[in-house]
């Protein structure tokens, strides 16, 4: 059952035509630079499929042009999905709010809804809006699923889910803690599980999705305790370009001695803040490579990113009493060692240690980290968000 997966951004769309069942890939790629001015010679539309690349250049309007270029490179790879149809698109939805939490068949009811929740998600709902929208028109006899990266959280336990505001203001204004990348630490928490030989429902587990956005969750039985995002995913870990936990009184204290209006902080916490605002680059290679010239800035933009992992994991290790793996997952995740040796060092009092030679040997496989026997088993686990969406809704529409 091929699902051909959607996940559009505000100026990308970025794409899998996926076996649900194997998890083979037929055809992937990106569409970038959406809406923005380009040269004619640009390359905006970038698509592999059977070992070949095919590209289009040129601006891209919108994302409906955008759905249409790739269309007409499938087609040319050999994919045509105007005649043979995958059995469901799968819609990467960042923001289910309390209204969605689970794989939802998507109609004109739901897309009016999932729209109503950008209040929510302003940087995300929108263009996942329009994705779906532009998906239905061009597909209209396909079943559509929306997956909500919000729903493998909606259960939180209260005291993990609540804010400690005015009660009646929450209410109104569906403020709580919602937590996000859930697609991921769903997968990877059921890879480790696998990767462990052990029922899912019988491990506790921490996952670290570390990428240029980050999350921390505790996972008790498959169900998730705790999570380090919140209302919005500018909660929690220090990120790329995101501040992650600061003291609520810097918001007011920008406003009264630097001027700076709701956009303005939203802007800079959002797009000049984390390790980027700490060291001006936000690439870990660009990072690392400035730290070992001596530079002090990037220094500790990197002892800040660390602090707070090791914050958030001090945090999971009480809340779940006892911790059967920790697990690495997402570009910095899976590829940097130097991340998870630093976030986990000292730890071998707790039972939690990283054998170095398996942490620097490259793999892009699930595997195990720690040292043979270890109490607490370390993993790196490769996220495949698109495999679980397509899962998703090819269960929902079987």
């Amino acid at each position: 059952m091929q699902v051909l997966v959607l996940n559009s951004g505000s100026s990308s769309i970025k794409y899998q035509l996926v076996e649900a069942d194997s998890g083979e890939v037929a055809a992937s790629g990106l569409v970038s630079r959406i809406g923005e001015p380009v040269a004619a010679d640009a390359r905006t539309v970038e698509h592999h499929s059977d070992g070949r690349t095919l590209e289009h250049t040129g601006p891209v309007p919108d994302h409906a042009a955008g759905l249409r270029m790739v269309f007409d490179l499938f087609a040319r790879g050999g994919h045509d999905l105007t005649t043979a149809e995958p059995a469901a698109v799968g819609h990467r939805v960042v923001h289910g709010g309390e209204v969605f939490y689970r794989p939802t068949l998507i109609d004109d009811a739901v897309v009016d809804s999932i729209d109503e929740l950008s209040a929510l998600a302003p940087l995300h709902n929108p263009a996942n809006v329009t994705g779906i929208r532009s998906a239905r028109a061009l597909l209209p006899g396909v079943p559509q699923v929306a997956v909500f990266d919000t729903a493998f959280f909606h259960g939180l336990p209260d005291a993990a889910k609540t804010y400690a505001i005015d009660a009646k203001v929450a209410a109104e204004h569906g403020i709580r803690r919602y937590g996000f990348h859930g697609t991921s630490h769903e997968y990877v928490s059921g890879q480790a599980a696998e990767l462990l030989g052990r029922e899912y429902g019988e491990l506790n587990q921490i996952v670290f999705h570390l990428g240029n956005g980050a999350s921390a969750s505790a996972i008790r039985g498959g169900r998730a305790v705790d999570t380090s995002m919140g209302l919005t995913p500018l909660e929690g870990l220090v990120m790329g370009t995101r501040s992650g936990d600061l003291d609520p009184g810097i918001i007011p204290q920008l406003a009264r001695t630097a001027g700076f209006d709701i956009d303005a902080i939203d802007d800079l916490l959002n797009r000049d803040s984390g390790i980027k605002g700490l060291s001006g680059v936000n690439d870990f290679r660009e990072l690392f490579r400035l730290i070992d010239t001596g530079n002090a800035a990037a220094r500790l933009a990197y002892d800040v990113y660390v602090h707070r992992l090791r914050h958030y994991l001090g945090a999971y290790l009480v809340d779940l009493g006892r911790v059967d793996a920790i697990t690495f997952t997402a570009g910095v995740g899976e590829n940097n060692g130097r991340v998870r040796a630093d976030a986990l060092a000292g730890l071998e009092n707790l039972g939690i240690a990283v054998d170095p030679a398996r942490n620097t040997a490259e793999g892009r496989v699930a595997r195990y980290i720690s040292p043979e026997g270890a109490e607490v088993a370390v993993l790196v686990v490769p996220t495949n968000e698109e495999l679980a969406i397509a899962r998703a809704a090819a269960e929902l529409v079987s």
